[in-house]
């Protein structure tokens, strides 16, 4: 292998690599913005975990992590490094691989899961006292009021308990005055599957990235190793 090709392969798995890695701090960043300004967490905890905040976080720390060991194993010209960007970036596809037949396999669970959920927090909101459950109540009048719905199925779920964040008018005055029919569960419902789309689309971006380094990486490590260039 020539030096120029040389040259454009570790300059390739370099540019690559940072790229990948300011893709991983990207989603870190807007993963934490979403867990600070999230309004549903307390509602929905029973698939907490794959949250698309949380997951958003997890996913970017490991990413920045791998893709910085590609970044100085390019540079240094280092063939541990290499080698070992090469394994850890394998397994990392492998599990984004993973994660992506389980959320299809199992997203008629995880829709199940999600009514039950709501259902949970509105009986909890409905036989609290005034001051009690105060993050639930906030969450689920902060759900109310954004999609303009009221209850899980409809305003029917609250029975006599309807609560002011049902009301259509803001601010609500009136004694007697008209709540939004429709149920939250389809609205949030579509809200979470929006930002699994998004979520998705990107990892799919950084997949086809990762893909191409893991490619590029195979042929300069080897240049390193028959060129004798030890574990410095």
């Amino acid at each position: 292998m020539n030096h120029s090709c040389v040259n454009c392969l570790k300059t390739m798995v370099v540019n690559l690599s940072f790229l990948c890695w300011l893709c991983g701090a990207f989603v870190v960043a807007f993963g934490e913005f979403q867990v600070i300004n999230s309004k549903y967490s307390s509602l929905i905890t029973t698939f907490w975990p794959i949250y698309p905040a949380n997951t958003l976080v997890v996913t970017g720390t490991i990413v920045t992590c791998v893709c910085y060991l590609g970044v100085l194993g390019g540079m240094r010209e280092n063939r541990c490094m290499l080698i070992s960007f090469f394994v850890l970036l394998f397994v990392l596809m492998l599990v984004e691989m993973t994660m992506a037949c389980v959320f299809l396999g199992y997203s008629r669970e995880i829709g199940t899961y999600f009514e039950k959920d709501l259902m949970r927090s509105l009986e909890i909101y409905r036989q609290s006292s005034a001051e009690g459950n105060k993050t639930i109540k906030d969450d689920f009048d902060a759900v109310q009021q954004l999609f303009r719905c009221c209850g899980v199925h409809g305003v029917a779920d609250w029975k006599d308990n309807v609560p002011i964040s049902c009301c259509t008018r803001d601010p609500c005055n009136t004694l007697l005055h008209t709540n939004w029919q429709e149920g939250c569960l389809v609205k949030l419902r579509n809200w979470f599957a929006g930002n699994y789309l998004s979520t998705g689309a990107g990892v799919v971006t950084m997949f086809i990235i990762q893909f191409i380094c893991l490619c590029i990486t195979i042929p300069l490590f080897c240049h390193f190793r028959r060129s004798g260039l030890g574990y410095q």
